[in-house]
């Protein structure tokens, strides 16, 4: 038996049209490896499209790849996830599970407060899914799921996070110890590379964000061949990353583009990260435009930016240590000297929370949302 997994898909994501094709062209590229692999099946644990109702260009791009497969007899098996998904019940993963070129196996009841699965079965294959949901509501609920058992090889997809992989990290999240027993765990929703005990994260098959594209640097799925399991890696675009202090912004435009000058940026995706306290102008004195501008020149695939790390000096704040790259840090520890309080040790929590980023198309109230709740989780408030 040989089937692939993939997850975390974000079609029609990015806004940059560069990231958006390459986003796509991932896609695809991971379909021709499952036909050129000669797959049994196919399963796509969540988040297939970025949103429940995707752009019309990227359903026509989606359709055609889906077809590819329908043609080479590969059959392909999902669920939503908490992007695609949608309370009314209502997205365009019924549209293409109605056209016949998928089936979404969240099929389950629930009764006597437990939620029974369903099996979908294939050949000699039983699975199983339960949909993710918007602010990781699908947590509480997986661990009452229940199989309806089957003697076959058991497969369960899931869209959620489990405690085993984000470690201490303050968000919710599944004891796997707490899931029914099954062969093969197909999840998604964490973008990380993590395979264990038959517990797979398939990884996004790209990058969703500019933090994701330093660590990741390119995208992946899996495989699993005969109980083997391995990592398909897929890297379409060679990365170049800047981190620079800056002091001064009157003369940060121009020492850029001496330094990007020296650099070999063509075809590449250039990421400029930019820190410090600004002692002279503001950030708005750095033409990005400008750097924009020299750097297609140069023939950079994509350039993306990033100033959350850089601050202008401010009267309230007497800063007097040297070490800006780590300035958070320092001032948590400033705050604490001169704030003693039985409190402090929730702050580094609470700002690994507040620094997440809004995903691309997430609505303003959703992301609110979904801050608060952790940052409730943090501090142990409960409703």
């Amino acid at each position: 038996m040989k089937f692939a997994h993939l997850g975390d898909c974000h079609l029609g994501g990015w806004r940059h049209p560069e990231l958006k094709e390459l986003n796509f062209k991932s896609f695809q590229i991971a379909i021709e490896k499952c036909i050129k692999e000669k797959v049994d099946f196919v399963l796509i644990a969540g988040d297939l499209f970025d949103s429940a109702y995707p752009p019309i260009d990227t359903l026509k791009e989606t359709f055609q790849e889906f077809r590819k497969l329908k043609e080479a007899n590969i059959p392909v098996f999902l669920i939503a996830g908490s992007h695609d998904y949608s309370v009314s019940g209502k997205t365009f993963l019924d549209v293409l599970e109605k056209a016949g070129f998928c089936k979404n196996v969240a099929v389950y009841e629930d009764k006597n407060g437990k939620i029974i699965l369903e099996p979908t079965i294939y050949k000699n294959v039983a699975i199983y899914g339960y949909p993710g949901k918007k602010s990781a509501l699908e947590v509480e609920e997986i661990e009452r799921i229940k199989l309806q058992d089957s003697p076959l090889f058991k497969i369960l997809m899931l869209h959620t996070a489990i405690r085993d992989a984000v470690g201490t990290l303050p968000i919710k999240a599944v004891n796997h110890h707490n899931l029914p027993k099954v062969n093969y765990l197909a999840l998604s929703h964490l973008h990380i590379n993590y395979n264990k005990e038959g517990r797979v994260y398939s990884g996004p098959i790209f990058p969703n964000n500019l933090s994701e594209l330093e660590e990741l640097k390119g995208g992946s799925f899996y495989i699993f061949d005969n109980g083997k399991i391995r990592r398909e890696e897929i890297k379409l675009k060679e990365l170049a990353v800047l981190n620079l202090e800056v002091k001064n912004a009157l003369t940060a435009t121009e020492n850029l583009l001496s330094i990007f000058e020296k650099e070999n940026v063509k075809d590449k995706i250039v990421i400029l990260k930019l820190y410090g306290i600004l002692e002279k102008g503001k950030s708005s004195d750095i033409d990005f435009l400008k750097i924009e501008s020299f750097l297609r020149n140069k023939g950079v695939f994509v350039f993306l930016k990033s100033t959350t790390k850089l601050f202008t000096a401010d009267s309230e704040i007497k800063v007097d240590f040297l070490d800006t790259s780590n300035l958070e840090n320092e001032i948590i520890k400033k705050y604490e000297e001169n704030n003693p309080n039985k409190f402090n040790d929730l702050v580094p929590q609470l700002i690994r929370v507040l620094q997440a980023d809004k995903s691309e198309d997430e609505k303003s109230s959703t992301f609110e949302e979904r801050l608060i709740s952790e940052s409730k989780r943090v501090i142990g408030y409960e409703a």
